[in-house]
């Protein structure tokens, strides 16, 4: 997985430590793994020094992490599809793939909804619109670019075309067909 500066990584230590008051623990970075498994290997034995005499192992606890979604991670867990996400954002640009983190977690509840990261990423491909965000209104900006891009100005006379109110058609497109999160424009499903 090669990713940019916006690397993902998690700081481990265990429960153990960390009841007996220490904070103890290593930060792993999570392009140096291609999958879970090896990554929960390396942090087991990281911590190989705290196996219980019965043979299990102690219990990891994530304490901080950076660069990854709520919806991947939790103090005692990493979901089992992050390294797959990590290597489709890698090869989107930085709006594709935070545009890809609101479709996931604001659309359509991925991983929880029970499909696949193929299909998520096949119905983010045919939903999002691109980013609208750096100019006053998403809505109206959109508005522009939708009517440039299926020519439903052509043909009107210059004189009346500046008359054409963009600000309301946007609101109007917004209210059925598409939604904007943060300037990212979505398709309604």
């Amino acid at each position: 997985m090669k990713l940019s500066e916006n690397t993902p990584k998690i700081y481990v230590g265990t429960y153990g430590m960390y009841n007996n008051g220490s904070l103890y623990g290593k930060w792993f970075d999570l392009s140096d793994y291609t999958d879970t498994e090896e990554f929960l290997r390396d942090c087991y034995e990281y911590h190989r020094n705290e196996f219980f005499s019965n043979g299990c192992r102690p219990e990891l606890m994530f304490q901080d992490w950076e660069n990854i979604p709520d919806m991947l991670i939790s103090e005692s867990s990493l979901h089992e599809n992050a390294f797959k996400y990590f290597e489709a954002i890698s090869e989107m640009d930085d709006d594709s793939a935070d545009a890809f983190q609101i479709y996931c977690t604001q659309i359509v509840n991925w991983p929880y909804n029970g499909n696949d990261l193929s299909e998520t990423l096949e119905g983010f491909q045919e939903s999002y619109q691109g980013y609208f965000g750096k100019g006053n209104d998403p809505k109206t900006d959109f508005a522009y670019q939708y009517i440039e891009d299926t020519g439903l100005l052509s043909g009107a006379p210059e004189s009346l075309e500046r008359y054409f109110d963009y600000e309301a058609y946007g609101r109007d497109l917004f209210l059925e067909g598409y939604s904007e999160y943060e300037g990212y424009v979505f398709i309604d499903q």
